[in-house]
């Protein structure tokens, strides 16, 4: 009985051992990076750069897709709900932790219901304005609008969205009311701030440095506690109003359950192409300070970032309807 039972064995493991084998190395096919906002802005510009490097370097494509709407919620929900196989990711930014404030029903855990790979990026937002606007300063801005309660329009990439959140809490420090224009997506907004359809936005710094330095807006301020090393010239928000603090930050998500062998992999892929000198040195120019580190230490960044704003919209009294 016992050698049958050690020939059993032996003849499952090796059948294990056979299908193991057989199954393809990851990745053996095209790896969907989806990006929930229009083309053309910060989630996109940094899907597209990463994506480039990881399909030169593992030897399969890496398809972006653009799924714009809600910011960013349908293209997470398509992803928490897609096969943990490491062939369907999505590169978010901060809010995918700001949107459980504002969204009753998600439909998923921004946590629980993915698997996190790598940080790409930090990045202060900056309070930006139209030029026709006489105001060079922070403090000019909130004078500005006193004397004109309800008259200046800020654009946003949508309601409940991380620029609308950081602009209400500007709002709320300075005891000044601005209107919200709500847009699907930051490029969107930005094309209106140009061409002077609003007239104030808080933004992210690789949609608004490279058109504050071309004259097509003015740059006000930075919203980190410290100048920003791509934007040096800018004080902080917080000079002006103290403890004002938002900061961006970008990473790649997939769907829970992934496997820790792919896991690793795709973090080793992301980590190695955020170490390139071409791509750090784009990243510069984006007003981006590239990130990487252990998969677990972008969990981590999630799972703090849910805590902090849920704090400031329940001490700020913000609302969505």
């Amino acid at each position: 009985m016992e050698k049958l039972i050690s020939r059993i064995i032996a003849l499952l493991l090796g059948t294990s051992a056979c299908w193991a084998l057989a199954q393809p190395a990851f990745p053996s096919k095209p790896i969907r990076l989806l990006v929930g906002y229009e083309p053309g802005g910060p989630v996109d510009t940094q899907a597209r750069l990463i994506g480039q490097k990881i399909s030169q370097a593992v030897g399969v494509q890496v398809l972006v897709e653009n799924r714009p709407g809600a910011d960013g919620i349908i293209a997470s929900e398509m992803v928490a709900k897609s096969a943990p196989d490491g062939y369907t990711l999505i590169l978010v930014s901060a809010g995918h932790a700001m949107n459980p404030n504002f969204v009753k029903q998600l439909p998923y855990h921004p946590v629980n219901d993915f698997t996190s790979i790598a940080q790409v990026s930090t990045s202060p937002f900056v309070l930006v304005v139209h030029p026709s606007l006489p105001v060079r300063t922070t403090q000019e801005l909130i004078q500005y609008a006193k004397d004109r309660p309800g008259q200046l329009d800020y654009g946003s990439s949508g309601t409940g969205s991380s620029l609308m959140l950081a602009m209400e809490l500007f709002n709320g420090m300075a005891g000044i009311k601005m209107t919200h224009i709500p847009y699907k997506g930051g490029a969107p907004a930005t094309t209106d701030l140009i061409a002077g359809r609003v007239q104030v936005m808080i933004n992210n710094a690789v949609s608004s440095l490279p058109n504050a330095r071309a004259g097509k807006l003015r740059a006000l301020a930075v919203t980190t506690l410290q100048r920003s090393s791509s934007a040096p010239e800018l004080p902080p928000v917080s000079d002006t109003l103290p403890g004002y603090e938002v900061e961006a930050w970008y990473g790649i998500l997939a769907p829970k359950g992934l496997p820790t062998a792919v896991t690793s992999k795709l973090n080793a892929e992301v980590v190695k192409a955020l170490a390139q000198p071409d791509v750090r040195e784009r990243f510069v120019t984006l007003g981006l300070q590239a990130a990487g580190g252990p998969s677990e230490q972008f969990s981590d960044l999630l799972k703090s970032e849910l805590k902090k704003w849920a704090k400031v919209v329940k001490d700020s009294g913000i609302s969505v309807d």
